[in-house]
């Protein structure tokens, strides 16, 4: 990722590169930033770029008066301090202060070169237990269970951004024939480590939770330990696919887990 200069210290300069996103206020200490009214891999990739490029300069201590840089599908959240803002630039109000600053940040990011994403392959098993809504996706598809495992394990997959729980990866886009709504009930416990599908999209569960996403089939590793640097197994921008193992082989490399 390369570096973007967006230190709230600098001067102010125009920003004169037409826009591929919108500004929008949430309360008075944050700003949304929009690529996008519906999803589209394009304006997830420009998100999750920004994401990356504000944690990283939020981490050195580059963003004065930013407090948090949330990151979605298709968008943003910058939270920031008014005082700080009102302070470096007493003649703006502080949400357009901010507003400056990011979208001078944004139109360096528009030519940053592409980086490659990093990939990781996770173990599903897609037996027994580990995939009790299997038949019934097989069947809501018109696929047999073996050409839905196969069509979740076929290719590599954008992770879409982590939320919901920590460490909560939404990942996707599937093959089109994996289009399914969720379950009409949801469970008041998913087991951790359970591989989630809908619309396309996968979700992991980290922990113990209730979810309404259909099972078919989980993995033995830790998405999330508190732990761990980084804490999250995934972040937005990683790419994964999804590898078939044995019930025999799970529970060997659960037990590997801390």
């Amino acid at each position: 990722m390369s570096d973007v200069n967006c230190d709230v210290r600098e001067p102010l300069r125009p920003v004169c590169a037409e826009p591929q996103w919108r500004f929008e206020p949430c309360g008075d200490s944050c700003i949304v930033v929009v690529f996008a009214s519906v999803f589209s891999a394009q304006a997830n990739r420009r998100a999750v770029a920004l994401s990356a490029t504000l944690h990283d300069r939020l981490a050195r201590g580059l963003l004065t008066g930013v407090t948090d840089v949330i990151p979605a599908m298709v968008s943003v959240g910058i939270h920031y301090c008014p005082q700080v803002f009102a302070t470096l630039y007493p003649e703006l109000m502080p949400y357009d202060a901010v507003a400056h600053v990011l979208g001078d940040a944004l139109t360096h990011l528009q030519n940053a070169p592409h980086t490659t994403p990093k990939r990781l392959e996770i173990p599903v098993c897609y037996e027994g237990d580990c995939a009790p809504d299997l038949q019934a996706i097989a069947t809501a598809c018109a696929m047999t269970p073996g050409e839905v495992i196969s069509a979740h394990t076929a290719q590599w997959v954008d992770v879409l951004m982590v939320g919901f729980a920590p460490g909560h990866p939404y990942i996707g886009m599937h093959d089109p024939a994996l289009m399914l709504a969720r379950r009409a009930v949801p469970r008041t416990q998913v087991l951790r480590g359970s591989v989630g599908l809908a619309n396309r999209q996968s979700v992991i569960y980290p922990s113990d939770l209730p979810g309404g996403w259909n099972i078919v089939g989980r993995t033995p590793l830790t998405m999330f330990s508190p732990a761990h640097e980084p804490p999250c197994l995934l972040t937005g921008g990683d790419q994964v696919r999804f590898v078939p193992i044995t019930a025999r082989e799970f529970e060997l490399m659960r037990g590997e887990q801390p």
